[in-house]
């Protein structure tokens, strides 16, 4: 089987196709770094549209969720934004857990993983 790399880096790369499943890294948001929870979550499901696009996949395969947070208490402004994006009926597995993340500026990170 071929493995596919979208984005790759000295360290890491962004997507990988491999037997039918597209693994994202965890996307944090870099245009609206620093600002609020709902930007940053808007910033990266339209990136996470994006790099599905790319790798031959849509929103609607995702089959497993992460959302790291850095404040459990921002969960209902990360949902506002899911649950306007993600499409009812394909609604994957999911988690959300709370984690200091790389860098202040993010308050989310979120990885998925999809079928092709």
């Amino acid at each position: 089987m071929s493995i596919t790399r979208i984005g790759a880096g000295p360290r890491m790369s962004q997507a990988v196709v491999h037997g039918g499943v597209v693994y994202l890294a965890g996307q944090v948001a870099s245009k609206t770094a620093g600002g609020g929870v709902e930007d940053q979550t808007r910033e990266i499901l339209a990136t996470i549209d994006a790099l599905l696009k790319e790798a031959g996949s849509d929103k609607t395969k995702i089959l497993s969720a992460t959302i790291y947070l850095v404040d459990m208490a921002t969960f209902g402004e990360m949902n506002k934004v899911w649950d306007g994006w993600v499409v009812q009926g394909h609604t994957p597995a999911r988690a959300t857990v709370e984690a200091k993340l790389a860098a202040p500026p993010y308050k989310v990170e979120i990885a998925v993983i999809a079928a092709k």
